[in-house]
């Protein structure tokens, strides 16, 4: 028998010119597949070992060496206590594998066949792996392939001979119809590793980067670094919009990423389907960079929130359509190109919100510093939106008020302070009455803890209660944080039916 296995690794060596090695662990695989065939073995962890010189072969079963006694696999492991009740004296470990000699399964036609097609899937895995390094190496970002075929996950795409690429149905653009032998331009995406370590290229139509690369190869200025695009943004198959930036100040960026008569923009249009391309001037400064971005809508003014990264964009009656666009196209691309939260109003929603929040204010400088409706009124038309602010100004800066008196200055100054004052030790003593538990949750810190006190959020369970959304608009904290400290005040509820 061992002859005969040597005699079959040569001829299959030779026959199909790979390395004998390949060949005998071909054979190891076939003969541990036939061994576990056998009755009773199926769930044994078998391996079969050839010598490589005489041909000789021998079958292990392998047992893990565990420590609990309570074993979950009792075909493939045994404990340190059972391995030494067999065989005293023996030095293992949990964690190491103690082998045992069993009969070999004999060397037959079938497994001689089920050899030879694992040596031949082997020969395949190898020249596919080579065909997919030499693609790799050589690739550019735009692969140019042929259909093979369009299937329900996707559009199979021929590369290069004998290697076929992926275009994910997620990564076609919408309404794209292909058949058979079509050309097709599509981005290089990556390698993905599929069961049985086989590997699959992925291509991408519908990425923004796929629309960057379609420009740099239309626009040689791209390549030769005269101007830049520095943002994409893509609603596939309908819209985009790309932000370019010039490197020397005699290109005109736009125009030249369109070109003569929209020569540029409608070669990629095309190339994607006719997807509607807005080419936009990008620019260091958040608010022109915004207006740009709205483009064709033109903006009256723009009111931008640094803290909450947000921007209200006013507009004219007939551009609000135009800047908002078909179901919110066009500000949701502009949103997404400027990476700024974008909310358009007309002139006469600003100003009727703007009455709104000046009433708010005007009332509150009434209510809590005693003020008159006219002083409010001053306080609010020059700008102030908090007492803190009052209280805290600059005596000069209030002192410049042509309306305000030296004795109205001096009566709001003090009627602010107090105001403030008294608002810190209400703070206080709210939060003075908050429990100690509450206090001590992890994830919990000083400033939510003012924030759920001024909300007479004081008892654990009072917060376990709460939805996230609920925490978030109270704190202002991060989704992931409000979800920590939920969890945090609701695990004794938890604790309590395990117990129970």
């Amino acid at each position: 028998m061992s002859r005969e296995i040597l005699a079959l690794a040569e001829a299959l060596a030779s026959e199909k010119n790979v390395e004998p090695n390949v060949v005998f662990e071909a054979l190891e695989t076939a003969l541990g597949i036939a061994a576990k065939k056998k009755a009773d073995r199926e769930h044994m962890d078998l391996e079969v070992r050839i010598h490589r010189d005489t041909g000789e072969y021998r079958t292990v079963r392998k047992w893990l060496i565990v420590e609990d006694l309570d074993y979950t696999y009792p075909e493939l492991e045994k404990t340190i206590e059972q391995i030494q009740e067999e065989i005293p004296g023996i030095d293992i470990q949990v964690g190491d594998y103690y082998e045992e000699d069993i009969p070999n399964e004999a060397f037959g036609r079938q497994a001689a066949q089920t050899a030879k097609q694992i040596i031949l899937q082997k020969i395949r895995d190898a020249e596919r792996e080579q065909i997919l390094n030499a693609f790799l190496a050589t690739r550019e970002d735009i692969v140019v392939g042929t259909v093979k075929r369009v299937e329900r996950h996707g559009i199979v795409v021929e590369i290069a001979p004998k290697l076929d690429a992926l275009i994910p149905r997620e990564q076609a653009l919408p309404r794209e119809n292909y058949r058979s032998g079509d050309k097709i331009r599509a981005l290089f995406w990556k390698v993905e590793e599929l069961n049985g370590g086989r590997k699959q290229v992925m291509l991408s139509r519908s990425s923004g980067e796929f629309l960057r690369k379609l420009f740099e190869q239309e626009v040689p200025e791209i390549a030769d670094g005269l101007l830049e695009i520095r943002e994409v943004s893509r609603d596939p198959g309908q819209r985009a919009k790309i932000a370019v930036k010039s490197n020397d100040q005699r290109i005109d960026p736009q125009g030249t990423c369109i070109g003569v008569r929209g020569s540029r923009v409608n070669a990629v249009s095309n190339e994607i389907g006719g997807e509607r391309i807005d080419v936009v001037l990008w620019s260091d400064d958040a608010g022109d960079f915004i207006i740009n971005a709205l483009s064709p809508a033109n903006v009256g003014r723009i009111i931008i929130d640094e803290e909450k990264h947000a921007c209200d964009v006013i507009v004219e009656e007939d551009q609000l359509a135009l800047a908002i666009g078909r179901g919110g196209q066009n500000v949701r691309l502009a949103a997404d190109l400027t990476g700024w939260q974008l909310n358009i109003m007309t002139v006469k929603e600003a100003e009727e919100r703007n009455a709104a929040e000046d009433a708010a204010i005007r009332e509150i400088f009434m209510s809590q510093m005693n003020l008159s409706e006219d002083i409010a009124n001053i306080l609010v038309q020059e700008g102030f939106t908090s007492i803190e602010e009052v209280a805290y100004v600059a005596i000069d800066e209030l002192q410049e008020i042509e309306d305000l008196s030296a004795d109205d200055v001096d009566d709001i100054r003090t009627k602010a302070r107090d105001a403030v004052l008294k608002a810190a030790l209400e703070a206080e003593e709210k939060l003075n009455q908050i429990d100690q538990d509450l206090k001590n949750l992890d994830g919990m810190d000083e400033d939510m803890l003012r924030d759920l006190a001024e909300a007479n959020i004081t008892h654990r369970d009072d917060l376990a209660e709460l939805s996230l959304d609920e925490l978030i608009e109270i704190t202002g904290v991060s989704k992931d944080e409000a979800e920590k400290v939920i969890m945090a005040a609701r695990a004794h509820w938890f604790a309590d039916e395990t117990n129970a």
